[in-house]
Formats: structure tokens, C-alpha cells, sequence
């Protein structure tokens, strides 16, 4: 079922596939894949296949999955074509509702951020609006930031660790053939909003520029070398902002309807995104575990101790 979805990017050194025609139509129909920057074309294959078995009606038109990537070739093979299409498919297929598991899975394995292990992570807010409530998630592929700029709820943690940081020598980049060294910062972020809060598509899109000033709260600056890209949908207003084929002509019913929050009273979801966000931040550095990857490359998740002393108590 279609919904309405909005995209901004922060900035574009990464890759959200299928994003012009969300910006077009201003609607998302297909199941979102998060991968590493080598493994988007097995992604999207396994989406185009998946959706011809389930949904052969879809692909008798024409498919254009989302899929978006952050770079993890510090701890994977990235080369390696470990990913394929059926990975892609067995993930749909074991979807499920529940409590997303957080920290090294999925897209997130090999991910590091903050110059900490990284991964995936989540977090929602609900929001009382009138007589009803809407919540707001937001997910993320966290790859991004310098050691030196994180912070938690204000107080500076990055620069104080004791913890190895593996981008402080960044000679690893040199020494196994790569033109160019890896930059503190470098990676990239890929952040889900999904709501139930029945949204215009541009309203989605205010949703998803909100999602760096959540970012901006733990810390980093937003760096060149990192594509950051938000894709906001609300999954209200079902049967709405289709755009297939038409078959028959325009009939009795011609027009699609939907309602939508009123713009001045939609504040209440930009401080949800924005919260969900810096602790979806968190919630990954926390979840994170210490990782060895290829050729021995390491990394260490945020010492836990070190969380603790910084919010203790005198």
C-alpha cells in the first residue's frame, strides 16, 4: 500500500536509490533495504525479485526499490560480494512487528561510528494529538562522526575515551592498496522515519530535515565525506497516493482524498523526530559490541563505565 513519503539529504556523498521518484510522486510503495555502499545492486535485485513473486501486479509495471548504503570497508570485505539478492529476500520475508534489535545486525554489522563501533538503532516518541495518539520512529544506519565531536546530552565523551579510536591512524588505508586515506568523520548515515500520523508528502519532508538536528545534539558537524540521507513516511491515509496505471476510465470516483495534520499544528512531530533521532544515536553506541572484521581490523564499542562516570552523580 502506497504512503506518503518526503527525502532530504544532508549531504549526498552516499546513496538512497529510487529517491527521484519520491521526490516526484511524493509516495513509497516498495520495502526499504539499508546495506553496505558495494551491496546496493544485490539489495535492489532481491527487492525486484521479492516483489515479482509476492506482488506480481507491481512488477508488471515498473519497480524502483529503495535502497540506501553506509560505507563499512574498515571491518568488511566490501569488495567481497558477500551480499546478495537472497539475503535481501529473506530479510523481507522475516520482517515481523516487535522490538527492532539494536547495535551490530543487519546493515549495521560493520558499521563504526563516533570512531565507535556503530550499527543500527532506533527509537519513537508518542505524540497526543486532540483525542488520539500518533507515534514517530525513527531508525538508523549510524556510520558517521569524529571521535571528538560526540556528545550524549550535552556532556563530551569522543574526546576523553580512553578507547582505541582505529581512525587516529589512518595508515590501514595506505597499507592495503587504497588510493586515498579515510578521513575522521567519513561513513555516512542513513535515517528511517516512519509515523502514523496522517501526513502530506511535504509535510514528510519537513519530517526528514529534522532528523540532522537530532544528529546535531550528539555531536557532529555533518562531514563531507559522509552522505547523510533521511527518508520520512507516514503510513496513514491508506489507498491514497497511488500512482498506477490507470486501466478503466475515470468513473464515478475520480479523485483520491486524504487528511493531514494542519501545518501549524505539526510541531509537536518535529520535536518527536528530533528526540527519537539523538537517542537513536544512542541507543546504537550502547547496543554496539567490540568487533574484529577483515585482516584483523578492530574496533571497540563506547566503554560502558565511561557512559556512567560522565552521568554520575557527585
Amino acid at each position: 500500500m502506497p504512503c506518503a513519503a518526503g527525502i532530504h539529504s544532508l549531504n549526498g556523498n552516499g546513496e538512497l536509490t529510487g529517491r527521484s521518484w519520491i521526490e516526484e510522486s511524493g509516495s513509497l510503495t516498495l520495502p526499504i533495504g539499508i546495506t553496505n555502499s558495494h551491496a546496493v545492486g544485490a539489495v535492489h535485485a532481491g527487492i525486484d525479485e521479492w516483489t515479482q513473486a509476492a506482488h506480481p501486479e507491481l512488477a508488471a509495471e515498473w519497480l524502483l526499490p529503495v535502497v540506501g548504503e553506509t560505507w563499512d570497508g574498515y571491518l568488511n570485505q566490501i569488495n567481497a560480494r558477500h551480499v546478495r539478492p537472497e539475503h535481501a529476500i529473506a530479510a523481507i520475508e522475516s520482517a515481523a512487528t516487535g522490538p527492532v534489535t539494536e547495535g551490530n545486525v543487519g546493515g549495521g554489522t560493520g558499521m563504526n561510528c563516533y570512531g565507535f563501533k556503530g550499527g543500527s538503532g532506533t527509537a519513537s516518541r508518542v505524540v497526543v494529538y486532540g483525542e488520539r495518539e500518533h507515534t514517530v520512529g525513527v531508525f538508523l544506519q549510524a556510520n558517521f562522526g569524529s571521535r571528538n565531536e560526540l556528545r550524549l546530552a550535552g556532556r563530551p565523551l569522543g574526546r576523553e575515551s580512553a578507547a582505541p579510536n582505529p581512525y587516529e591512524d589512518a595508515a590501514w588505508f595506505v597499507r592495503d592498496g587504497e588510493r586515498a586515506r579515510v578521513r575522521g568523520g567519513s561513513g555516512s548515515v542513513i535515517g528511517i522515519v516512519i509515523t502514523d500520523a496522517p501526513l502530506l508528502p511535504g509535510q514528510c519532508e519537513a519530517l526528514a530535515r529534522r532528523v540532522p538536528l537530532g544528529l546535531a545534539r550528539t555531536g557532529t558537524s555533518g562531514s563531507h565525506f559522509s552522505g547523510d540521507i533521511f527518508l520520512a513516511c507516514s503510513t496513514a491515509n491508506a489507498g491514497a497516493f497511488t500512482s498506477s496505471m490507470p486501466v478503466t476510465p475515470v468513473g464515478d470516483q475520480p479523485y483520491e482524498s486524504a487528511e493531514f495534520v494542519p501545518w501549524g499544528r505539526i510541531d509537536p512531530f518535529f520535536e518527536a523526530v528530533v528526540q527519537a533521532t539523538e537517542e537513536a544515536v544512542a541507543n546504537v553506541l550502547v547496543a554496539a559490541r567490540d568487533m574484529v572484521g577483515r585482516d584483523g581490523h578492530a574496533n571497540v564499542a563506547l566503554p560502558h563505565h565511561e557512559v556512567c562516570a560522565a552521568f554520575a552523580t557527585s
